[in-house]
């Protein structure tokens, strides 16, 4: 009894040790504690980004899908970019970098 006199009385309440005791598993040692919420967090914020850069890519797809559709002079753009097509009578020359040649090579 000597030991506890030393101890203050808010410290030897039942209800505030049982409320701390409860704060730290739930912060440490529950299946949903603060390191796994944290990596939620980040991995919903991920995700986030990810539906963000879709919808971009989505948006940019289909203006590009309307504009070959409607245009003659962006259909052609695109076949000889694309599939290196050519009109009759034409050359094309294709011409790589050594670096691109290296790495084909390897």
């Amino acid at each position: 009894m000597k030991l506890l006199s030393h101890v203050p009385s808010f410290l030897r309440n039942k209800f505030l040790l049982a409320g701390t005791g409860f704060f730290i598993w739930m912060l440490f040692f529950d299946n949903d504690n603060l390191v796994v919420q944290m990596e939620r967090r980040k991995e919903l914020n991920e995700k986030r980004e990810g539906v963000t850069y879709y919808r971009q890519q989505i948006k940019e797809n289909r203006q590009f899908s309307a504009d070959i559709t409607t245009n003659a002079a962006a259909l052609e753009k695109y076949a000889r970019e694309k599939f290196k097509m050519k009109r009759e009578g034409e050359d094309v020359y294709v011409i790589q970098r050594l670096k691109d040649l290296e790495k084909g090579a390897q």
